[in-house]
């Protein structure tokens, strides 16, 4: 079987997480994840301009050839949800550039995927991303376990 290597992306204008995950016959390890953050001092074109610079170098650096986003969910919020909304467009931007498919999944399937539990908690799916990849520690922060949670879901998902 080919090595599949996914990157997932929790996108956010303040803080927008990946996380890489290789799977070579069935089995999944860790390749890198992290936070990119952008500076609220900044002007709103410049953060989504940075997070869009950043995420096309993470993708030079480990060349995934899968990528993975969480479905938008509207808060309460609308302020931080059209904010979240314009990082998601460039990260979708810059993965279609890249030619790189993006699969979507909904905050539920991601919990289920992961914990066989479709209400678990935040903690919760961190503890099973770090059992899943056979971490020492949870992967933090949250925005980059919520990212490697997304792209262990879509290995699940599209297992073959």
């Amino acid at each position: 079987m080919r090595l599949r290597r996914v990157i997932g992306i929790d996108p956010g204008l303040a803080n927008t997480g990946f996380g890489i995950v290789d799977c070579e016959n069935s089995r999944l390890s860790l390749v890198s994840y992290g936070v990119i953050q952008t500076d609220s001092r900044d002007s709103h074109e410049i953060r989504l301009l940075s997070i869009y610079n950043r995420i096309l170098a993470v993708i030079d650096e480990f060349r995934p050839t899968e990528a993975e986003m969480e479905t938008l969910f509207f808060a309460r919020n609308t302020t931080s949800a059209l904010a979240v909304a314009e990082a998601k467009g460039v990260v979708t931007l810059c993965l279609a550039q890249q030619g790189i498919p993006l699969s979507l999944y909904a905050p539920n399937q991601i919990k289920s995927a992961v914990t066989g539990s479709k209400g678990a908690d935040k903690s919760t799916v961190e503890r099973y991303v770090q059992i899943l990849l056979g971490l020492k520690e949870p992967p933090e922060p949250d925005h980059a376990a919520d990212a490697l949670a997304g792209a262990i879901t879509h290995l699940h998902f599209t297992f073959s």
